[in-house]
């Protein structure tokens, strides 16, 4: 049996995938150091104070809340409590360009009910289609969300075989958007499925149809805020780690990770040198070879940064001194032209004319983050990644585009009620969050072999490295970075277990 004094791992980055990797170990009687650059855990899922009104920073919607579930079980402690999850009723309100309107529930009858009173779409469409959605997820979601695709014992296990005569069928050879089509007509409920693509920071008209199993997610297994907002997720997530055992240390960013020979040997934290066998990297993938390797020529960082990144964003943090009815907790602003959208940020490399606008509110369940009558806005308008355009310039005149596309839809003068305002943009993003040009999740999903060429959760070389986050298998968004957490983890407690 391997020496129980080495039994040791650090952690780079206290996002929900280095907190979850760390608290599986630390269950697994690993001794667990994490370093986190910020002051305060999360990632891009943080926490920000504007005069009077609070926001998170980034994810705003949860699903698979089971994933959480799994992750407080195996520490052996109760998510429900510490953690509250509210399902949602309706989970978004959707405005078109036409000025009409839809909200979208999880109870089917609901849904139903709103593609009849505000579509000219057949409803009948809507159970074949979610039934397929079901059905893609069944044959590939646990292969491909919940084991690394990058070891030879996933295509040899019995899930995998299993499945195998299904995966001819999960919709890889065509796109999201020609899947959409192929099962609706009316161009406003195609337009409201193809916006899963952007759940990956992917075009609708690129990324598979495999894809598809997103709507699974959301309406058949639900959709839930978060009691005291999404950062309640990693506060809550960092509180059951150290109650397992992990040490962590904020405003401490790893300088450096060490090696010697083929192997890994610590980190290099404030000018000092902390040994460990294990090494788990949450930074982005490219960052990590670039910056804390020191290796910008090794293959797998050439590798990747051939590869497309996902869409970024441009946010604005509106504190504003009014309430509106009309408005929920998620809200999509449709652009009209959804396809040339697309184009612009993945060909051209720009902000489209014609912009799509989504706003959260978290005030609307969480009332205290907000003054009494007023809402906290976060305002997101997708963009592609930085490669030197000038944001500064780009963000003053979005700022103003929005403000008259919401102002006219929603019949008010919005710029007098702004009582607070803050913004992010993708070099901002970027320097926060160490994410490759902005990209909020890796690289995209644009192509049939995306799943397969993130970033393994094991490293070739150094030995000893590992990743998580969401530029690694299996992806971005809240559950997806938890369980590339989990995965890490369960090599390196396998691994440890050959030696």
């Amino acid at each position: 049996m391997a020496d129980q004094m080495r039994k040791k791992a650090i952690v780079a980055g206290a996002g929900l995938g280095g907190i979850a990797a760390a608290g599986r170990l630390a269950a697994a009687g690993f001794s667990v150091d994490v370093f986190e650059q910020a002051a305060c855990p999360g990632g891009k899922a943080g926490s920000e104070l504007i005069g009077a009104y609070r926001f998170d920073t980034g994810p705003s919607l949860l699903t698979m809340p089971f994933v959480f579930d799994e992750w407080f079980s195996a520490l052996g402690m109760r998510r429900s409590e510490s953690l509250g999850f509210v399902a949602l009723s309706p989970i978004t309100r959707y405005f078109f360009s036409d000025g009409s309107r839809l909200q979208s529930y999880s109870e089917r009858e609901l849904l139903l009910e709103e593609i009849r009173a505000n579509t000219r779409e057949n409803p009948d469409r809507l159970d074949n289609y979610l039934a397929a959605c079901e059905r893609i997820y069944t044959t590939a979601g646990n292969i491909f969300l919940r084991h690394s695709l990058h070891e030879t014992e996933t295509y040899r296990s019995r899930e995998f075989l299993r499945a195998l005569p299904r995966l001819p069928f999960i919709g890889a050879l065509t796109s999201m958007d020609a899947i959409n089509r192929r099962y609706f007509k009316d161009p406003k409920i195609v337009q409201l499925f193809n916006r899963y693509a952007t759940y990956n920071g992917s075009s609708p008209y690129k990324t598979p149809g495999t894809m598809t199993l997103i709507p699974h997610v959301e309406y058949n297994l639900g959709t839930f805020g978060v009691e005291g907002g999404i950062y309640s997720i990693p506060r809550s997530m960092v509180a059951a780690a150290q109650e397992s055992g992990v040490n962590f240390y904020f405003s401490s960013p790893v300088e450096k990770i060490l090696t010697e020979g083929d192997n890994v040997t610590g980190v290099r934290v404030g000018g000092e040198r902390i040994t460990s066998p294990i090494v788990i990297s949450n930074a982005d993938v490219l960052s990590t070879y670039e910056k804390l390797l020191a290796l910008p020529r090794a293959k797998e960082a050439e590798r990747y940064r051939r590869l497309e990144p996902s869409s970024s964003g441009i946010v604005f943090y509106w504190g504003l001194g009014r309430s509106f009815s009309q408005l929920g907790l998620h809200n999509i602003f449709f652009a009209s032209d959804y396809p040339a959208e697309f184009r612009w940020i993945f060909g051209k490399g720009e902000i489209p004319e014609d912009l799509t606008i989504y706003i959260n509110i978290t005030s609307k369940l969480s009332t205290s983050d907000a003054p009494e009558g007023g809402e906290n806005w976060f305002v997101l308008i997708n963009a592609p990644a930085d490669r030197g355009q000038d944001w500064l310039a780009i963000k003053e005149k979005i700022r103003g585009k929005v403000l008259a596309i919401l102002s006219s839809r929603l019949g008010t003068d919005i710029l007098p009620l702004i009582e607070a305002e803050g913004s992010l943009t993708p070099p901002e993003i970027e320097s926060r969050t160490s994410s490759t040009h902005g990209s909020l999740y890796g690289i995209a999903s644009n192509s049939i072999s995306a799943a397969f060429r993130r970033h393994r959760n094991r490293s070739r070389h150094p030995g000893g490295l590992y990743f998580c986050g969401g530029s690694a298998h299996p992806g971005g968004g809240m559950p997806l970075v938890v369980l590339s957490g989990t995965i890490a983890a369960e090599l390196v407690i396998r691994d440890w277990s050959r030696l």
